[in-house]
């Protein structure tokens, strides 16, 4: 895999990355402490039915696993956002892999549901740390105008893991038990830790950040402050918001009792069904890297054609006459949900340019919120009206739609104003681009 140097047919911008293979090696490093997080956070989505016989729980108590990890990752997004932008990406990413490794081993030797509940928050603080990081090495890194590539990249690679988590844990839960799985997957930590401190650095020679000295607690208050003040920001967090929660709470933990229990599938089945939803997510998220990079008016409309097509396959599952929706619709739905997460990128490319350098960190944090609140929310619904209706799924699920009603009624609103500081901005780059010295 490989992008374009910046001396491809576009003009770079002053003080811009090179880009490069040395770029690619040093980001794919980071991509890979970003793969083994994503496995280990949606571990627990092919794991769940094992787990309320392991824990002895009902619906409610298991959607808490992945509400209270969705909770600490929504939380931590703004001070590591901070942490990014002062520390730098290898400190952070650092502590990343330290923290999530040590939750799934504590999840793997887990023997009463408290000690699961610990293990699954340390992971999350793990995870909160590792894809906001990400995206910064590739501003460090590449051009600005491979933002979207990168963007849309770095999310392939958190697929891929979710394909892991679908073909490898399952498969290992089945075989050698729940402590031999998780214990085992604890290992690709490790693995990722020592590349990373081997190998890894903040940015290239030659393109050092501006000194960020410590300005106290005020600064901090500035710097969110003025990253939320910007549409692009708040924009982006509502586009993350409305696209991403479909796919994330169908992949974390819903999807296989619904396809088991409501819809009458083996687990065999129902796991080739959560992984078409990996490889649907893989392929669309190329296709939409590559049309945003070209044309940014596309932005939007991806989105909202996304959570539209959404909302339409749901509610023809939901509602289809009969006890168990048919084969064919299920392959639409899981197709469907394979775009969700290549659309929530986009609202990091409503963020980014929206931000000055010393602010991406905490954007992105902001950004990155908005689908992860949206998915715990979800959760904690569907959880709690399958208690409260007799685990009927139909009622359970349509908790997708009030989210999605939420989050575009945000979108409707802040489009324009997004829209007009975008073009200021832009026609000011131009004008300092203009004059630079040659």
């Amino acid at each position: 895999m490989s992008f374009p140097k910046s001396s491809g047919g576009s003009v770079a911008l002053p003080g811009d990355p090179p880009g490069g293979r040395r770029a690619v090696a040093v980001w794919g490093i980071g991509v890979s402490v970003y793969f083994v997080a994503v496995i280990f956070r949606t571990s627990l989505g092919v794991a769940g039915l094992d787990a309320v016989d392991r824990f002895h729980v009902g619906a409610s108590a298991l959607s808490t696993f992945s509400i209270l990890q969705l909770l600490v990752y929504a939380g931590m997004q703004i001070p590591v956002g901070l942490l990014v932008d002062r520390l730098g990406t290898k400190r952070v990413l650092t502590i990343g892999v330290v923290l999530f490794t040590a939750g799934q081993l504590g999840f793997a030797f887990s023997a009463s549901y408290g000690m699961a509940l610990a293990s699954r928050a340390l992971l999350g603080c793990g995870d909160a740390m590792t894809f906001i990081s990400v995206l910064r090495l590739g501003t460090r890194w590449f051009p600005a105008r491979r933002g979207p590539m990168v963007a849309q990249f770095a999310g392939l690679a958190g697929m891929a893991g979710n394909l892991v988590s679908t073909l490898v844990i399952a498969r290992l839960l089945h075989g050698v038990g729940w402590t031999a799985a998780f214990a085992g997957s604890a290992a690709a930590g490790v693995v990722v830790l020592v590349l990373l401190l081997l190998f890894l650095k903040d940015h290239p020679e030659g393109h050092e950040p501006e000194p960020f000295p410590h300005r106290g607690a005020a600064y901090v208050r500035r710097q969110i402050l003025a990253s939320w003040r910007e549409p692009g920001t708040r924009l982006g967090l509502w586009v993350h918001f409305t696209t991403q929660f479909p796919a994330m709470v169908f992949l974390l933990l819903w999807g296989m009792p619904f396809l088991v229990e409501a819809q009458g599938l083996s687990r065999a089945t129902a796991g080739e069904l959560l992984t078409l939803v990996v490889l649907s997510n893989m392929l669309v998220g190329l296709v939409y890297g590559q049309v945003v990079a070209r044309h940014h008016a596309a932005r939007l409309p991806l989105a909202l054609g996304t959570v539209a097509a959404t909302a339409v396959v749901w509610a023809g599952v939901l509602v289809y006459p009969g006890e168990h929706a048919p084969m064919w619709v299920l392959v639409v739905l899981c197709t469907v949900l394979g775009a969700c997460g290549p659309a929530s990128m986009i609202g990091f490319d409503f963020a980014r340019p929206a931000n000055p350098p010393e602010r991406q960190g905490t954007a992105s944090g902001i950004t990155n919120m908005g689908g992860f609140v949206a998915s715990m929310t979800t959760l904690l619904a569907i959880g709690v009206l399958l208690d409260a209706t007799g685990d009927n799924y139909r009622i359970a699920f349509a908790a997708v739609f009030v989210l999605q009603a939420v989050g575009l009624s945000q979108i409707f609103r802040l489009r324009g104003q997004a829209a007009r500081r975008e073009r200021e901005r832009l026609v000011a780059s131009r004008v300092e681009t203009v004059h630079v010295p040659a």
